[in-house]
């Protein structure tokens, strides 16, 4: 048996069989059968999940004879053998033939796993059901720690919250209508300390069988911080693009001496090409002050292929970001691009090459870039070596910087972030802006899957493993959302049973939880008496919660709110829509935060 690394600390071996196999989608594991002692994944594997379309027979997923079509995955990108990277952690699919085992059934089999982190990500589904169980993790000071795993239904799991959906379920006379769906899902590990084994749940039979492909300990990105970021919003038609480059502008918050990028293919159905990148201080327009520094993935290669519903990160190179400039980060890419993955409210122009321009990735004048656009496409992070960490802020409209002036980095984060790099008494993290326009706690606006005009995002519950816990060296979230909750209807309580989920999910990675307020908004078309009522509730809650429920609170709406009107906005803060403040507002809730509410007591 031949061991392969996976990711920066876990080793798993993946290419022999120790167990029978037993084809039926039901945890049938017998206890006589199950070892004493840990062992590699690839040796408990006792399921058939992948077929091949010629052979559909050849693997039983669910005890009913359906399975996973290998031509689909191959389409997805989501080859055997090959390291999807998902919310950041690197999991190794399973190098194994079409109709042979490829997965275990979870029934408190011992799994060698090795490494440091502060999260453990396994890539599973379930059948006849959404099973889920508990388990333990086995450290090497002979410490250990329980998980609570759950592997949402393969075929109607959460669209929002699945890695990847493939478009057909083999069955035993060929393909049936209907998709099939896997999942990444993340637990929390004791921080600093190594792992040695970790003992897979025994759910109850009477919920289904929950299945293990992958497992790996997540880089916790310690030593970086966030820079920059922005949040996958939607996946919608552009172009076609065919071998054009982006030139996006961003605006860096912390700076660093080294620097890489993350570009996600979130929600996609097709892996996607990157021939080139480069990063690079911005001139005027679409020009870099000088030539572009190139960048490189997966150990030196120039360019990455992301499968669908995937990310990537690019090595580290040796590029000072300054704090607070503007930066040019360039995507070549050679094929055809149909559609993208993008954050919709930019708030600022970026740039496209003509058609069929090829790589201008190295291009220090912005001649090669004629076209415009106002949102971001596949980039979702810019990262610096060395920092305290980062502050997470998850919001809506309001976050995002939706009235303010474009170009002018204006947002009440970029205020937040000038406010920490220009003060030396408390550490300077970056702080990251992950709100989308329209974007809800409770109820999806865009569902998660598929090509659609809707970009308000997957709920701040189900983004939230994404956008704040897998995001480097994260050390607070800042959460302010709720307003298109309750003008959509959605009750107090529910909103505050998400407040409380995102905190009680938040503080077992170890984050600081920070909550505002709701802004108020009559005078807006659907700010009714109703909606007020509760509005009023959920920050009854919020205030009441402070050093609870929530490590602090910001009473963003006695901020915004007019004295004279406490419903309305101040006029002087009001864009005129009375729903989002412009940019005096935001630079009153960027300057009315106190910066050491945010700071973790360990800090």
């Amino acid at each position: 048996m031949r061991g392969r690394r996976w990711g920066t600390a876990l080793v798993l071996l993946l290419t022999a069989t120790a167990l029978p196999a037993t084809d039926a989608g039901t945890a049938t594991a017998v206890a006589a059968h199950r070892p004493r002692l840990p062992l590699p994944l690839a040796r408990l594997f006792d399921n058939r999940a992948v077929s091949d379309n010629s052979r559909p027979g050849a693997a039983d997923f669910d005890g009913a004879g359906h399975s996973l079509s290998a031509q689909d995955l191959a389409a997805a990108g989501w080859s055997p053998g090959s390291t999807p990277t998902l919310d950041g952690a690197r999991l190794r699919l399973p190098r194994t033939a079409p109709g042979t085992p490829d997965n275990v059934v979870a029934d408190g089999q011992q799994v060698t796993v090795g490494g440091r982190g502060e999260a453990l990500t396994f890539l599973v589904a379930g059948t006849g059901g959404a099973p889920s169980g508990t388990g333990t993790v086995r450290y090497r000071d002979g410490s250990h720690s329980s998980y609570e795993l759950t592997a949402p239904d393969w075929r109607s799991g959460p669209l929002a919250t699945k890695a990847v959906t493939l478009p057909h379920i083999n069955g035993p006379g060929g393909q049936l209508p209907g998709a099939a769906r896997l999942y990444a899902v993340t637990v929390a590990l004791r921080a600093g300390r190594e792992l040695s084994s970790v003992v897979l749940p025994e759910p109850a039979a009477a919920s289904g069988a929950l299945h293990v492909f992958a497992v790996s300990v997540r880089d916790s990105g310690r030593g970086r911080t966030g820079s920059w970021a922005a949040s996958t919003a939607g996946y919608r038609a552009v172009g076609p693009w065919t071998d054009r480059t982006l030139r996006l502008v961003v605006h860096s918050g912390a700076g660093g001496p080294r620097a890489r990028i993350r570009i996600a293919n979130t929600f996609a159905a097709a892996p996607v090409d990157i021939g080139a990148a480069s990063i690079a201080v911005r001139g005027a327009g679409a020009a870099a002050d000088r030539a572009p520094v190139p960048l490189t993935f997966a150990k030196g290669h120039r360019g990455v292929r992301v499968p669908a519903g995937a990310e990537a990160f690019s090595d580290p190179v040796d590029f000072t970001v300054p704090a607070g400039t503007d930066l040019v980060v360039s995507i070549h890419l050679p094929g055809t691009v149909t559609a993208a993955p993008v954050h919709q409210e930019a708030a600022q122009l970026s740039y496209l090459s003509a058609a069929g321009s090829g790589d201008r990735t190295a291009d220090t004048t912005g001649a090669a870039y004629p076209e415009t656009m106002t949102f971001w496409p596949f980039l979702t992070g810019v990262d610096v070596a060395g920092g305290p960490g980062s502050i997470v802020t998850l919001g809506d409209s309001i976050t995002d910087g939706v009235k303010s002036t474009s170009g002018a980095n204006r947002r009440w984060p970029d205020v937040l972030a000038r406010r920490f790099q220009a003060q030396h008494a408390l550490p300077r993290y970056g702080v990251v802006n992950q709100g989308i326009s329209a974007n809800r706690i409770v109820t999806d606006r865009y569902p998660g899957d598929g090509v659609s005009t809707d970009t308000g995002g997957v709920s701040a519950q189900h983004r939230l493993e994404r956008d704040v816990l897998a995001q480097p060296s994260a050390r607070t979230v800042v959460v302010f959302e709720g307003i298109n909750d309750v003008r959509w209807g959605t009750s107090a309580d529910e909103v505050i049973a998400g407040l409380r989920a995102l905190a009680r999910r938040s503080h077992e990675r170890g984050l600081r939880v920070v909550v505002a307020t709701v802004a108020p908004c009559e005078g807006y078309p659907d700010c009714s008496p109703a909606v007020e009522a509760r509005r009023q509730a959920v920050n009854a809650f919020v205030r009441d919660q402070a050093g609870t429920v929530f490590d602090a609170t910001l009473d963003f709406d006695a901020v915004l709110r007019d004295p004279q009107r406490p419903a309305r906005l101040l006029p002087a803060y009001d864009s005129g829509d009375h729903l989002h403040p412009g940019d005096t507002g935001l630079e009153a809730l960027g300057n009315a935060v106190d910066l050491r509410a945010l700071v973790p007591e360990r800090d």
